[in-house]
């Protein structure tokens, strides 16, 4: 009997060498248009699925493999008499290797410059169900997904045979492939059309394992397209707790001005600044916590230069991340074997989902996409914010909605002081905040504060004043906001409400 191959691939890395080492094992070919015209023009035997399912290619190819003699072959069972004798009735021949992979959606889909119809025809339907099909029927069939499993397959295949375990694995694989490509399509639709969600699909594509998760007995992994949005140029691999930071500081340096630096650790800021030039902007924003700063995260929103390389290079720092790098100044911070340089490639202006796991399922919501240039301040005392104020206190607030909550912080001339985070209790928040501007050697007399929930009573506001804070900015919407207004005019402070909340757990 014919050892039958079925060949049908987008992916056509490997295709000529994969198809000649299976014709020199004994396998006859059935193959479909660009698939069949590769490996004519390589000079290899094929037989085309039309030609074999006496059935032409219809539609503009959109109908080619959906046969019963192709489909028949894939999912009959070889130790099965009654499926034996129908194959033999019907001309129908076993197909022992499915090798498919599909249409371009998941790089198509993420295209700007493509039409809705152009994408709808890169919905492969032939694929998924020959994949599907010899996947079901692994204990006969195996079916291949990806180029890069052709050289471990083909070895096995010489030595003889195919083991279970490898059809199982291949199996498994195939309605891993299957099951992204439908949670892509799916969720494109529901954006494209305007639909309500009716599921939360998770499926990303493992890129790689690191080394542990967030403690040493925990495993972790990347997922998905990180590495879209940043290109590592140097140092040693990327931990969990690396890249959650990572992302934290440059989601955080992305919302302040250029040209502004972020230094992070363990997701909250340990010093952040705004200024004219980058190293400036890095100075003042390592002054704000220099002792904290050790071993931290630090993200710029502009390019780096060699001399706030140089100053970047005077203490110990985890990561440096930044749009640009100026080539004297990549060869200064490469003098660092260990220490991690990346670059952002893009930004991250998706539309994500933030997703935490509960017992039975997950909670989900839209990420916090609110920023101070886009709300609607309101001054409710009677002292104003000058206009240097009111930039220090919109700074404030974009520090403090990247804090986590309860969050207070100190700002003065666009440079953070010092930051509450995390704390039960706002008024400890306030204190805390207080104590670290204090211990760097900060005046915040004249400095403003940002609160990213409201007072509920006014003592935080009272320990905020009694620090010589000059303005503050938090949400509103407590039932004492009266009287917490009424504690800021006393004091002879200005008080504006942004109307929106922004805790962060």
């Amino acid at each position: 009997m014919k050892k039958l191959a079925l060949l049908s691939v987008s992916d056509k890395s490997g295709l000529v060498q994969f198809a000649s080492k299976l014709v020199e094992l004994g396998y006859s070919i059935l193959a479909t248009g660009g698939t069949a015209r590769m490996i004519a023009d390589a000079g290899i035997d094929f037989t085309g699925v039309e030609e074999y399912a006496s059935f032409p290619e219809i539609f503009s190819g959109r109908v080619k493999t959906l046969q019963p003699k192709i489909f028949g072959g894939i999912l009959m069972r070889r130790d099965n008499e009654s499926d034996k004798t129908e194959a033999v009735a019907n001309d129908v021949l076993p197909i022992d290797i499915v090798c498919v992979n599909l249409y371009p959606f998941p790089e198509v889909v993420k295209r700007n410059d493509i039409e809705l119809a152009e994408k709808i025809e890169n919905i492969d339907i032939g694929g998924p169900s020959l994949i599907r099909a010899a996947a079901k029927n692994y204990k006969y069939v195996s079916v291949l997904t990806n180029p890069k499993q052709y050289d471990v397959f083909l070895s096995e295949l010489k030595s003889g045979d195919v083991s279970l375990a490898t059809r199982e694995l291949l199996a498994s694989r195939a309605f891993s492939h299957t099951s992204y490509y439908d949670t892509l399509i799916a969720d494109y639709f529901e954006s494209q059309f305007n639909i309500e969600k009716d599921a939360i699909r998770l499926n990303f594509p493992v890129k790689n394992k690191l080394r542990y998760g967030e403690n040493p007995h925990q495993e972790a992994f990347i997922a998905g397209d990180f590495y879209e949005y940043f290109d590592v140029l140097h140092g040693k691999e990327l931990s969990y707790n690396n890249i959650v930071d990572l992302i934290a500081a440059v989601d955080l340096v992305n919302e302040l001005e250029p040209v502004s630096c972020a230094i992070i650790k363990h997701t909250n800021a340990a010093g952040a600044a705004t200024s004219n030039n980058v190293l400036d902007a890095y100075t003042n924003a390592l002054s704000g916590d220099p002792v904290s700063a050790f071993g931290g995260i630090v993200a710029f929103n502009t390019k780096v230069d060699k001399a706030t390389a140089e100053k970047l290079n005077e203490i110990f720092l985890e990561i440096i991340v930044a749009p640009e790098f100026d080539d004297d100044a990549l060869k200064v911070l490469k003098k660092k074997k260990n220490r991690r340089l990346l670059k952002e490639i893009k930004k991250n202006n998706d539309n994500k989902i933030l997703i935490k796991n509960i017992p039975g399922g997950i909670i989900a919501q839209t990420i916090d996409n609110s920023k101070s240039s886009g709300l609607n301040f309101e001054v409710v005392t009677e002292v104003k914010p000058e206009k240097k104020q009111l930039d220090d206190l919109k700074f404030a607030w974009t520090i403090c909605k990247h804090t986590k909550s309860n969050a207070i912080v100190y700002v003065k001339d666009k440079k953070l002081l010092g930051a509450g985070a995390g704390q039960m209790s706002r008024l400890d928040s306030s204190n805390i905040a207080a104590m670290k501007a204090k211990e760097h050697g900060h005046n915040i007399v004249g400095a403003v504060a940002a609160s990213d929930a409201f007072f509920p009573f006014a003592d935080g506001l009272l320990a905020i004043a009694d620090s010589g804070i000059t303005a503050v900015i938090q949400p509103g919407g407590s039932v004492r906001d009266e009287e917490v207004i009424a504690a800021a005019n006393d004091r002879k402070i200005a008080m504006v409400f942004t109307g929106i909340r922004n805790f962060k757990h």
